[in-house]
C-alpha cells in the first residue's frame, strides 16, 4: 500500500506499533525522542508521541497531531513538545520524499556518534550505509530555531543523520522502510562496538565493494515497499509472540 493510499487510522496503528517495537528492542529513552509520520492530505500535519508517555503507553488513539513547528493541532489531553520536534519539523517541511522520521539515543548509536570517524562501513550492515550517512555537529539540546537550518544543511539528501555526541535520525518514505533503515543502522553500530572491543585490526573493505553493497541494499529496499513491510510486519509478529499476544488473540477467537 502506498503512503498516499493509507488512511489515518492505518497510519496511527502502524506508528503505534513502531513505538512499541522500539521499546521492545530496547532502543527507547523513557519519554524522550520521537518517531513522526506525515498524515495524508495537502496540509503539513504529522503524528507524533504525546510528551510524557512511555512508548508502551502509546496507542493509535493517543498519538497527537502537530504542525511542522510541533504545535498541537486539534484537541488532546496531552501536550506537544515543540523542542523535541525541531529536528523532525525541519526535515518534514523540506524533504517531500520523507514521510517518517525516527530519532533514537540507543547506547550503541550514541557511542558511535561519539567517534570522530562515525559509522564504520566495513561490517555487513555498515557497508549497506555507504554514501547514505550525513553528520551534524552537536550544539546542545535542540531548543533553538536557528539550528534548524543547519541541521537541514547537514542532512542534505541523505537518509541517515548522525547527530554527533548525541544519537541518530533516520528518514524513510513510509513507516516500514524507516523501521528497516533504523534496524540496519542499529545493527551496524552494535557490530562496530563489538568489533572495536576485540583485540586486533578490523578487516577493511575496498571502496568498490562498499559502493556495490550500498547500491544493492538501496535497490532492494527502495524498488518497492515489499522489503520494509516484510521486515516491519515480521518484527511486529515477533514482538507479539514474545509478549504472548498472538497466542492470547488466537485463543480468544476460539468459540466457547
Amino acid at each position: 500500500m502506498t503512503p498516499s493510499a493509507q488512511s489515518e487510522r492505518e497510519l496511527r496503528s502502524q506508528l503505534a506499533d513502531f513505538y512499541h517495537l522500539v521499546r521492545h528492542l530496547g532502543w527507547d529513552e523513557l519519554v524522550f525522542n520521537h518517531i513522526s509520520a506525515r498524515l495524508p492530505g495537502a496540509e503539513e500535519r504529522y503524528l507524533v508521541n504525546p510528551f510524557g508517555l512511555l512508548y508502551d503507553e502509546i496507542t493509535p488513539d493517543n498519538l497527537i497531531t502537530v504542525s511542522v513547528e510541533g504545535e498541537l493541532v486539534g484537541e488532546s489531553e496531552y501536550r506537544a513538545n515543540p523542542a523535541g520536534f525541531a529536528l523532525h519539523g525541519v526535515i518534514h517541511a523540506n524533504r517531500p520524499d520523507v514521510r517518517c522520521v525516527a530519532h533514537t539515543h540507543s547506547i550503541a548509536l550514541s557511542a558511535v556518534a561519539m567517534k570522530a570517524a562515525g559509522i564504520d562501513h566495513d561490517n555487513f550492515y555498515g557497508a549497506q550505509l555507504s554514501g547514505r550517512v550525513a553528520y551534524h555537529d552537536f550544539e546542545g539540546i535542540t531548543l533553538y530555531a536557528d539550528e534548524r537550518e543547519r541541521m537541514l544543511a547537514s542532512i542534505g539528501d541523505k537518509d541517515v543523520l548522525i547527530l554527533r555526541n548525541h544519537g541518530v535520525a533516520v528518514c524513510g518514505r513510509d513507516i516500514p522502510s524507516t523501521f528497516a533503515l533504523l534496524w540496519i543502522v542499529q545493527r551496524a553500530a552494535e557490530v562496530q562496538l563489538a568489533a572495536g572491543s576485540m583485540a586486533g585490526p578490523n578487516q577493511s573493505l575496498p571502496d568498490a565493494v562498499r559502493q556495490r553493497c550500498a547500491a544493492d541494499a538501496h535497490k532492494i529496499t527502495s524498488s518497492s515497499n515489499a522489503f520494509g513491510e516484510l521486515l516491519f510486519n515480521s518484527a511486529v509478529r515477533q514482538m507479539k509472540l514474545d509478549k504472548g499476544m498472538v497466542r492470547n488473540e488466537a485463543l480468544a477467537a476460539v468459540p466457547a
